[in-house]
């Protein structure tokens, strides 16, 4: 397997050639018509993105000599020189150069006479006529010259998507074909499908693979946008940048973007202090603030991290009540993560006074649907006086996702590893009704727990009965989930296996009901329902006893 800085090469070399076939294309323009303004722009372009790319990668040599050709493509654009004379051999043993260096990336090679070009550069720079070598004075079209391709082929996301909509199919009919001949018993079947199995396979991954991208495309736009909101807030603010390197998929760096802007502006507006508030409090000036990304298992972590003032979780309690969204008695039991997930409630804000960028009523919920549009979760933590932890987790691909299946009513139902935390096994006695809830006490924390068959129920006659402990027979199988802060135990009928599945939208008039995120279909051709974790917490929140 390929190292990451063998994959930026290769990349760096890949665009710097097209950027060397398209210099070399645009300098013959330019030397049948040195008023074509376009080459000319194009020229410095090219030299200039050639400059900053070599540079980004260490290739200072290549960098320098793109920066004084940039220089005179420059000056040539502001009409302090022209293109004509001893200077057009010199720009163009330039590209030829550029094209020689940038081969020679691959054999770390020295290419020869790259020193007297930049003396000649130089000399140009200073408006001083340069010293033609052999090679650098008019000739013929050199016969014996190469002509090469680029290693890299750029594909539109559009086509990707496609394909790996192809691959959900297969790796649907695959699973199907796999489990027909578990049941035939046939061994070149068996055989066929085994191999066909690790085919689709591949595929699946090959394909998730080539649409992946390093998240520091996104991160690296943040310093200005920070630099931007610190002044409009007149803060100071230092930004750290980690895990530039982690990759994802594109399309859930692109739904996350608006999300991620969204928490940075927060941290600002809401969580550092001036300068003036950081002094009292006896902290540096200038407020930290660390955009980070890295992985845990299948699932990207993305961090946005101050040392702010923090969440005063009171606070947020006085105002949840101010806004009736939980009763003074009832957030009197709530502990602190339950109280902190008040924060992505609607137009819920603690802003004072609105700005530019805060109190507004466009709140956290907003970042919220975003990553639960994926599957993921949004997780807070803070210290009050010391700083706040927004953590986004994400999958890794959004096409397929692992899953947990189990049985419901006789039916087959999936619900997405990324929400569930715990499964567990109980008796009736390791379960108490508090309040009208089941409430299971798992690793010090008092968990509620409902019937998954008597909630879904609930979504269309309006009703949530008190739970009951007497009706519980025997063992009680109960998926603990984790959304908003909040863990929730289903009971289920039994658990059946954890697998990779392939996500459909459900079909009209079926896509209404907001309690299922889609179906999947399993090896023997059922139609699995796929459970949407946040619909049907909200669903229990709004309707317990």
């Amino acid at each position: 397997m390929k190292s990451r800085e063998e994959e930026y090469r290769e990349i760096f070399m890949a665009e710097a050639l097209e950027y060397y076939d398209a210099m070399s294309r645009h300098i013959s323009e330019l030397e049948k018509d040195p008023t074509d303004e376009k080459a000319l722009h194009e020229l410095f372009r090219l030299m200039h993105n050639l400059k900053a790319n070599a540079r980004a990668m260490g290739f200072n040599d290549i960098g320098e000599v793109a920066h004084q050709m940039e220089t005179i493509f420059g000056l040539i654009r502001s009409k302090e020189r022209t293109f004509s004379g001893s200077l057009v051999p010199v720009l163009f043993a330039g590209v030829d150069t550029l094209g020689n260096m940038i081969r020679a990336v691959d054999q770390d090679e020295e290419v020869p006479n790259a020193d007297v070009l930049l003396r000649n550069l130089d000399l140009l720079v200073l408006g001083e006529e340069p010293i033609l070598e052999a090679e650098e004075k008019p000739a013929d079209e050199d016969a014996s010259r190469k002509l090469e391709l680029s290693d890299l082929v750029y594909i539109q996301i559009k086509k990707l998507d496609h394909l790996l909509n192809l691959v959900g199919e297969l790796i649907i009919d695959r699973d199907r074909i796999l489990t027909l001949s578990q049941e035939i018993g046939n061994p070149a079947l068996q055989t066929a499908a085994s191999h066909l199995f690790r085919i689709a396979d591949d595929l699946q991954y090959s394909v998730m693979d080539a649409r992946l991208v390093n998240v520091g495309s996104l991160f690296n736009k943040f310093p200005r946008v920070v630099r931007d909101v610190a002044v409009a807030e007149n803060k100071e603010v230092e930004l750290t940048i980690n895990g530039q390197d982690i990759q994802i998929d594109r399309n859930i760096l692109q739904i996350i973007t608006d999300a991620l802007l969204h928490l940075v502006r927060n941290a600002i507006g809401h969580g550092l202090e001036t300068a003036t508030e950081r002094r009292r409090q006896g902290k540096p000036e200038q407020g930290n603030l660390i955009l980070s990304a890295q992985t845990e298992r299948d699932d990207v972590l993305i961090q946005v991290i101050d040392d702010g003032r923090g969440i005063d979780v009171e606070q947020v309690r006085r105002k949840a009540v101010e806004r009736g969204l939980v009763s003074a008695e009832a957030s009197k039991s709530l502990d602190a993560n339950a109280v902190r997930g008040f924060l992505f409630e609607p137009g819920f804000s603690m802003a004072k006074e609105v700005t530019d960028i805060s109190g507004r009523g466009v709140g956290l919920d907003v970042v919220k649907l975003a990553i639960d549009s994926l599957g993921g979760q949004l997780r807070v933590d803070s210290v009050l006086g010391q700083g706040t932890t927004f953590t986004l987790v994400l999958p890794t691909s959004i096409a397929v996702k692992g899953a947990l299946l189990f049985e419901l009513e006789e039916r087959s139902y999936a619900i997405p590893l990324m929400h569930t935390d715990s499964v567990v096994s109980l008796q009736p006695k390791q379960l108490h009704v508090v309040g009208g809830v089941l409430m299971a006490r798992l690793l010090s924390e008092n968990i509620p727990v409902v019937d998954l068959r008597t909630l879904l129920h609930s979504a269309s006659d309006g009703v949530l009965l008190p739970a009951v402990k007497a009706e519980l027979q025997g063992r009680q199988d109960i998926i603990i989930v984790n959304y908003n802060n909040r863990k929730l135990g289903f009971i289920v009928d039994r658990f059946l296996r954890q697998q990779d599945i392939v996500i459909k939208p459900m079909s009209k008039p079926l896509d209404m009901i907001d309690l299922f995120g889609g179906v999947t279909l399993l090896g023997s051709g059922q139609v699995c329902l796929v459970i949407d974790v946040p619909a049907l917490t909200r669903l229990f929140l709004a309707k317990r006893p």
